[in-house]
């Protein structure tokens, strides 16, 4: 909205975005268009597919729908896990490859990912939600780098707390949280678009010194050169006592 853009929103629930749109339209002047949809319902991501395919006036995507787990594994509901996986991982990875090739075939568009710190720091909170954070971004930083030099640019973000209504599906409520660890939803808001504009891949909100991520990255990097190899390390030739 800041870049004057019109907008297509995506939910569950009809009434919430017929009142969001409304509210949108009145403050901005923008055109808001609504377009429910249950991503883990085939059939309705199939409907936002199709038009991310066909809509040329698409230039930017927002994954942002997702869901959240705090329970340990011993005490989650498997069903709900996959649900959760259904939406974190293979929805946002869906409607990534519907609006990609029309970004490419223009040279231009912003897809912006919304993970977790928890990608990070998997041992927060429940470790399906981890890893399906985790996953957003591999993925993201996946894509930047296959598609930069297509015109296409891509951001991850990675929230922690945040004052929403994730926490109560989560089941932590938000009134549990120290409110010194949760930021409001404007201010995450206002710090994503800022690291975009800056030209950000991965842009974590509460970060204030570049250079830690910095390290952590080139870190990463400096594994690289010896992750493929056709021997094991010399510390793995030793072989166990219970082989010998």
């Amino acid at each position: 909205m800041h870049a004057g853009y019109d907008l297509i929103l995506v939910a569950r629930r009809a009434d919430r975005l017929r009142s969001l749109a409304a509210d949108l339209a009145v403050r901005t002047g923008r055109s808001v268009e609504i377009l429910p949809a249950d991503l883990t319902r085939p059939a309705d991501l199939t409907k936002v597919e199709a038009v991310l395919r066909n809509d040329a006036s698409i230039r930017l995507l927002i994954n942002n729908a997702g869901t959240g787990a705090t329970a340990p594994l011993l005490q989650s509901d498997i069903e709900e896990m996959e649900r959760l996986i259904a939406l974190n991982v293979n929805a946002l990875t869906r409607l990534a490859y519907a609006v990609v090739p029309a970004f490419v075939a223009r040279g231009a568009g912003t897809i912006i990912n919304i993970a977790s710190v928890a990608a990070l720091a998997p041992d927060l909170l429940n470790g399906v939600y981890g890893a399906s954070k985790a996953y957003v971004l591999a993925f993201s930083q996946s894509l930047q780098h296959e598609l930069a030099d297509q015109g296409v640019r891509v951001q991850v973000v990675l929230p922690a707390a945040t004052a929403t209504d994730f926490w109560a599906h989560a089941g932590r409520p938000l009134a549990n949280l120290p409110p010194k660890i949760v930021m409001s939803v404007q201010n995450l808001v206002d710090a994503a678009l800022a690291g975009l504009a800056q030209g950000e891949t991965v842009t974590i909100p509460t970060r204030t010194n570049v250079a830690d991520w910095e390290a952590f990255e080139a870190a990463r990097k400096a594994l690289s050169p010896i992750l493929s190899r056709g021997k094991p390390a010399s510390r793995y030739a030793v072989r166990p006592h219970w082989l010998r």
